[in-house]
């Protein structure tokens, strides 16, 4: 098996195809890709607040990323540096799934994260991905709850 590498900032684009292209439930048009990959690139640089995994695919481009945004919590004795961290996105492209690439990426990611002190990690897990963050030891919070508001226009009520 090829092992992951540590993401560049010249693989944002691969990343954010990918999280477009079997994450989110609708793909993003050309004009979100590239917010998303300027964005990503910038925080995939050193002293950025992202982190990614990835495994090149034979072919080019990316068979498998892992990726995370840190975030600061307040410190606490199960959060010492006071660091979380939200996975992102874990993908693998039809052709190279049920190879252990996303578990190998995934893993890796975590220990690197683990190694600049982020004791907290979230994220959101379809029924299909379920078995493998358990097995990494993630477990499900019932507690865990979600919004997404939108701006109102301007001049606009919110109804």
């Amino acid at each position: 098996m090829t092992v992951p590498r540590a993401a560049a900032p010249a693989d944002a684009g691969e990343i954010a195809r990918l999280r477009s292209e079997l994450i989110l439930s609708e793909p993003l048009d050309t004009t979100w890709l590239a917010l998303c990959r300027t964005q990503l690139a910038d925080r995939l640089d050193s002293g950025g607040d992202a982190r990614a995994y990835v495994v090149d695919a034979p072919t080019g481009g990316l068979a498998t990323c892992a990726l995370a945004l840190i975030h600061p919590v307040l410190p606490a004795p199960k959060y010492p540096r006071g660091l979380a961290a939200r996975i992102h996105a874990v993908a693998t492209v039809p052709a190279y799934q049920r190879r252990g690439y996303a578990k190998a990426a995934l893993t890796m990611l975590l220990e690197h994260l683990e190694g600049e002190g982020v004791t907290l990690y979230e994220l959101y897990a379809s029924e299909g991905s379920a078995p493998l963050y358990a097995s990494l030891g993630f477990k499900s919070d019932p507690a865990l709850m979600r919004m997404t508001r939108f701006p109102t226009p301007a001049g606009g009520s919110a109804s």
